[in-house]
């Protein structure tokens, strides 16, 4: 009898052992991982991995010591990525984010506190990449200066139904570097401009220049403070002539060669004409002497 009990007490907990193990496997929920804000001109996106399979994920976040918030369209979600730019528009606060793992929509779950990934404390002025702008390149009439009419940079924010610049939000912690150089060398200069219009003097006439612009954000971190160049842009070479692409004297020398070289000609023509003409009167005179009569 005593054996019976001791086989049933086992039985039982054995029973106990594998229905918590059970249970604590349906439960599980693996965390997020490589957890990443992505953010070009203020358009932020938070991404992580991996693929969910038999669960979901939801994204936290909130202004650094406020409440959290959630993003309707990121709550119990199979994407990987959580589009928060409308979200986070008071853009000079300091923002935190997690990614928790939870069931699937209508699967309960007897856990109290879901598995979760925090992401890097994150603010869009700070820390948003400012893409390369476009610029188009006017030359002044006496062809030595230069103008770059730079377009700032689009935003996805709306202000009074208007899409703002990076300029609408930075504004005068907005600058812009350019570098330069003329086309086909590698010597480079450098010019930094609060404006729009960048003006560049003292160039040399007639030649093309090449340009690469990118803004330059001072109030940043170093490695934050310059965004990405844009494409680089040279302006045309302006045509010359023979008389303005080279000097007095190389245009004389080069006269005074073709003049020898067809003084030359001239006479290898007559000298070869003289020869012919020589060869073919002895020829003549060589066969009139065999024809003549003895």
């Amino acid at each position: 009898m005593e054996d019976v009990r001791t086989f049933l007490h086992f039985g039982v907990l054995l029973s106990s052992v594998l229905f918590t193990i059970g249970a604590a496997g349906e439960d599980y929920f693996p965390e997020a991982m490589d957890v990443q804000w992505v953010s070009n001109n203020f358009k932020t996106i938070l991404t992580w991995g991996p693929e969910p399979t038999n669960y979901t994920y939801t994204v936290e976040f909130s202004r650094f010591g406020k409440d959290r918030q959630r993003n309707p369209h990121c709550i119990r979600s199979s994407r990987t990525e959580c589009d928060l730019t409308n979200e986070l528009r008071n853009l000079q606060e300091t923002y935190s984010a997690d990614i928790l793992s939870e069931p699937l929509p209508g699967v309960t779950s007897d856990l109290v506190e879901f598995p979760y990934t925090r992401a890097e404390r994150f603010s869009p002025y700070k820390h948003t990449k400012i893409g390369g702008p476009a610029f188009k390149i006017v030359q002044s009439e006496d062809k030595t200066k230069m103008t770059l009419h730079i377009q700032d940079p689009l935003t996805p924010l709306y202000k009074d139904e208007q899409l703002l610049t990076i300029r609408d939000i930075f504004k005068n912690d907005l600058k812009y570097r350019v570098v330069y150089n003329k086309a086909g060398s590698t010597g480079k200069k450098e010019k930094m401009s609060d404006l729009r219009d960048v003006e560049l003097t003292n160039l040399d006439k007639g030649q093309s220049y090449c340009f690469m612009v990118a803004a330059y954000i001072p109030s940043r971190s170093a490695q934050k403070r310059l965004g990405d160049w844009s494409k680089p842009q040279c302006s045309p070479r302006e045509s010359k002539t023979i008389f303005e692409e080279f000097s007095f004297g190389v245009i004389s020398g080069a006269i005074g060669i073709m003049l020898a070289i067809f003084i030359i000609l001239i006479i290898l023509t007559v000298v070869c004409c003289k020869l012919c003409c020589c060869k073919k009167t002895k020829t003549v005179d060589k066969d009139n002497l065999q024809m003549s009569p003895v």
